[in-house]
């Protein structure tokens, strides 16, 4: 096989090594590819890797590289770590497979020794480079430097020049509950509503207004306004004292939200009470007046006439 040795300090050199520059090489920094050679591989002798931060690949994506590649070949070479039976891919997964796509019999790689840690690391740090990467692969991708290799949000946000706040934020998204995560992986609801969403009190109130983000359009902006009124309304409740609580009422409240699946406050005043049933979201309020309605029929429905001298 042909060996180029890479040269960085040349301004006319390979649009491959050009396309390496401004990705890895810039991501890594030229001392990363010293020991590197760009090398035409078989294509069958490159294997994808177990440790791919992407849980998906576009099929449109790689159409679209298909076509390019067809007309002007691969211009930014993968990268490759050797193995007994090859080579597995470090980066470079999209490229490899619209190579194989598009009925390529070589691919330019660069070749390096890696350990299992540095090429996830190499695979993890050249996917979050990419703006099209997904906001919840972007989050794994920020937990698994954290878990597995120890990075701090700090060093994670130095290394790929984002604020702290942006790579916390981030991570934030992996406490939706997973409906919600379907969701934003599916593109029905965007980085920022769920965002927004995280500002509700609990997982059922995000649910519902994740319902009606899909159901009714919903901006982001209305569902920043629906957590603000309700962390205007619970800071209210918070600064007004209660009066001792009633063993008997507390067991009715905890018996109504059970059956109606959301916070219950019973007030009861000297002359007068009030019951205190929240919502979260217009879908959560027809859901629980649904219910109430359909008790009421129930009742009537069933009720008989009073019996003779009975009160």
């Amino acid at each position: 096989m042909d060996e180029t040795r890479l040269e960085w300090s040349s301004k006319s050199v390979d649009p491959r090594k050009r396309g390496l520059g401004r990705g890895l090489g810039a991501l890594l920094g030229r001392e990363a590819f010293d020991e590197g050679f760009i090398r035409d591989l078989q294509v069958h002798e490159v294997r994808p890797s177990r440790l791919q931060p992407r849980r998906e690949i576009a099929e449109g994506d790689i159409a679209e590289l298909t076509a390019s590649i067809v007309d002007r070949g691969v211009l930014q070479p993968i990268v490759v770590r050797p193995i007994e039976e090859g080579y597995e891919l470090v980066a470079g997964e999209r490229r490899w497979r619209a190579a194989l796509a598009a009925g390529l019999q070589v691919v330019p790689a660069v070749v390096r020794t890696f350990s299992d840690q540095e090429s996830l690391e190499v695979a993890l740090l050249e996917n979050l480079q990419r703006e099209d990467l997904r906001p919840l692969d972007r989050a794994r991708a920020y937990r698994r430097l954290h878990d597995e290799f120890g990075v701090t949000q700090e060093q994670i946000a130095s290394r790929l020049r984002k604020s702290q706040s942006t790579i916390a934020n981030t991570l934030r998204l992996l406490q939706l509950p997973d409906e919600v995560q379907g969701s934003l992986e599916a593109g029905r609801i965007s980085e920022g509503h769920a965002r927004a969403l995280l500002a509700l009190p609990n997982p059922q109130a995000i649910r519902s207004a994740c319902l009606d983000i899909e159901r009714r359009g919903l901006s982001v902006r209305q569902i920043e306004q629906l957590a603000r009124r309700w962390s205007i309304s619970r800071g209210m409740r918070q600064r007004r004292p209660r009066r001792a609580a009633d063993p008997n009422l507390l067991a009715t409240e905890e018996e109504l939200s059970a059956r109606l699946k959301t916070k219950v406050s019973i007030v009861a005043g000297r002359r007068r009470g009030k019951i205190v049933i929240e919502f979260y979201s217009p879908t959560d309020l027809d859901r629980v007046l649904s219910f109430l309605l359909a008790s009421v029929k129930d009742r009537e429905g069933t009720s008989e006439p009073d019996a003779p001298g009975k009160v």
